[in-house]
């Protein structure tokens, strides 16, 4: 078993090296920043672990939640924390512009594979431009979950002009439940008190999309 463990971890170190870092799963990403596991737990299934603890946490969560995972302790957790801070700083999608929703598309999909339905709010300045991505919540979509204090609290803290509403659906339909519609009525009706644009929200799945703002479902606070 250790053999196949360290040949998949050269494999890797060679694949990423011939063909760049954008090959490696994210995964395989996480085994790379943090070198090796231990016999208890190794490196793939802490990957694994990690990945996931990922997808479920807000940036200001992120060292405290992967501190919860068995076997990670605060130096494999800052190591992630850091590698991922860097990332960000140098991402390509912060300040990126957004006119049209297919232009959302990229920065959501990694979502689109989730076998959990989550909730995003995408921030944007004065310009449309990206200011970060939210995770609100992991879970149904429901008026009572989704409460407007949870969705508007890191647009407000970010001096945010305007937000995208985003969200998967896993079982592969991204046609809107009545309950999405309703939620989205709720949310208009907050963001005209509170002066921050909602300028549409995307449902996806792993090959298509949906436009609230595409198919004239954008509600005003008077319908």
């Amino acid at each position: 078993m250790e053999t196949n463990l360290t040949n998949k971890k050269l494999d890797l170190r060679e694949m990423a090296l011939e063909h760049g870092m954008s090959f490696p799963f994210d995964e395989d990403l996480v085994a790379l920043i943090l070198g090796s596991g231990s016999k208890e737990f190794p490196i793939q299934s802490m990957a694994r672990k990690i990945v996931e603890t990922l997808d479920n946490s807000n940036e200001k969560d992120i060292v405290r939640n992967l501190l919860s995972v068995k076997g990670i302790g605060s130096s494999k957790a800052l190591a992630i924390a850091a590698a991922l801070e860097l990332g960000k700083r140098r991402s390509n999608h912060l300040r990126a512009p957004i006119r049209t929703p297919e232009d959302m598309i990229p920065f959501i999909k990694n979502f689109a594979v989730s076998n959990k339905e989550r909730f995003v709010v995408v921030t944007l300045n004065g310009g449309h431009e990206i200011i970060q991505i939210h995770v609100v919540s992991v879970g149904t979509l429901n008026r009572s979950l989704i409460h407007p204090r949870e969705v508007f609290s890191e647009a407000i803290r970010e001096n945010a002009a305007a937000m995208i509403l985003c969200h998967n659906h896993p079982s592969g339909n991204v046609e809107p439940s009545e309950e999405d519609i309703q939620t989205t009525k709720i949310l208009l009706k907050a963001s005209i008190i509170l002066g921050i644009d909602i300028l549409d929200h995307i449902i996806v799945d792993r090959e298509k999309y949906y436009s609230f703002v595409e198919h004239n479902l954008l509600f005003t606070n008077d319908e």
